[in-house]
């Protein structure tokens, strides 16, 4: 495998990514792991391959900074397109990445042969408990109570390939480092879950603190501000088929919720293109 890797990030929530069109490493859970440590590493939130797809332009594997496979990563994804754009020279305004929750197609957004922006189709969001998954009865989880440590909660879960509790309250008042693992690891998520705490700002207006399976708190989460959004249009705080304005640490998403349908706007950012050298020490 190559040993030319990118930093790129979408509102702050960083990923490294490398061209694996040619060569795929051995080990990519156990790369990430290594890579991501912010202290004896590059640093960031995980790693995402970029390879070769029969089906799309080209397939997205993405790794948490512990190590465990995501099927989808709405911040990541758009820096692929960006990736495919800039780096692979596919110079389509339309491209179509695999991953592990299907196609995904992006519109990017381009100035001076630079995307500046990208717009995803995040796909249906999938509320049927069984299928998040999340142990719920009925065919929805809207404003249901979940006691985690030893605090009733109403929650909204919801897929975007990934699972989501989503619980609308103040997410400053939120000890995230301590709750937030509680919630990751609840019975109620039998594959653990990523869970946004969101304070709703106006109409189609929130703001949102994420803390993600595998990663921690991050600066933002794609699908996490794509769960909040239909969250509060089922809680009845934003409109369907409107433009909702998700602020998030490192940044604001816009996402639409229509026809079930989710998808999300945002920018893609460049940081640094560096070298591993393998046998000694990770230089940038």
């Amino acid at each position: 495998m190559t040993n030319v890797f990118y930093k790129m990030h979408g509102i702050g929530n960083d990923y490294i990514y490398f061209d694996c069109f040619e060569e795929e490493p051995t080990d990519f859970s156990s790369l990430a792991v290594r890579l991501s440590d912010r202290h004896t590493a590059v640093g960031s939130d995980g790693v995402i391959y970029v390879c070769r797809s029969a089906i799309a332009d080209a397939k997205m594997r993405m790794f948490n900074a512990d190590g465990s496979e995501g099927k989808m990563c709405g911040n990541g994804i758009r820096c692929v397109g960006k990736f495919l754009y800039e780096i692979k020279g596919v110079h389509k305004e339309i491209v179509t990445v695999e991953t592990l929750s299907g196609i995904k197609t992006l519109r990017l957004c381009t100035e001076n042969g630079v995307v500046t922006s990208v717009t995803v189709d995040m796909g249906e969001a999938e509320l049927r408990p069984a299928f998040i998954p999340a142990r719920f009865s009925g065919d929805r989880a809207v404003g249901v109570p979940l006691s985690v440590g030893g605090v009733t909660y109403d929650v909204t879960c919801v897929s975007m390939g990934n699972p989501h509790c989503v619980v609308f309250l103040d997410p400053e008042t939120v000890d995230l480092p301590a709750v937030g693992p509680l919630f990751e690891h609840d019975a109620a998520f039998p594959e653990g879950v990523n869970t946004e705490f969101v304070r709703v700002v106006g109409r189609n207006e929130l703001c949102m603190r994420v803390w993600e399976r595998g990663s921690g708190e991050t600066m933002a989460c794609g699908t996490g501000a794509c769960a909040s959004a239909v969250a509060a249009v089922l809680n009845g705080y934003c409109d369907a088929d409107a433009e909702i304005t998700v602020h998030l640490r490192g940044g604001d998403l816009s996402v639409r919720y229509c026809g079930g349908r989710v998808f999300m706007r945002g920018p893609a950012a460049f940081a640094y293109k560096g070298i591993l050298d393998f046998n000694g020490e990770d230089r940038a």
